[in-house]
């Protein structure tokens, strides 16, 4: 991933990220390396639930259960990635 920390995108996600979870870390330490699944409390199968609703809200997109795998929550950057090809 080489451009995902920087694009409109990532923070549109990340931003998701913090208000979906409730996250009071600082924007700024939220990077694409940023590890999501098992680093964060918040992060677990509820939260993975409304972590999804809200980026298909957001992204106007309808995600598949066959498509969801639990590799797009290692980080925030993987998480960017498996969001930005779903964009039409």
């Amino acid at each position: 991933m080489s451009t995902a920390s920087e694009s409109v995108i990532f923070a549109d996600v990340r931003q998701t990220v913090m208000e979906t979870l409730g996250l009071s870390i600082p924007v700024r330490l939220m990077t694409a390396d940023t590890e999501l699944l098992g680093a964060l409390s918040e992060l677990d199968s509820m939260g993975v639930v409304l972590l999804l609703t809200a980026l298909e809200d957001r992204f106007d997109l309808v995600l598949s259960d066959d498509d969801i795998d639990s590799a797009w929550f290692e980080t925030l950057g993987t998480l960017t990635d498996a969001i930005e090809a779903r964009l039409p």
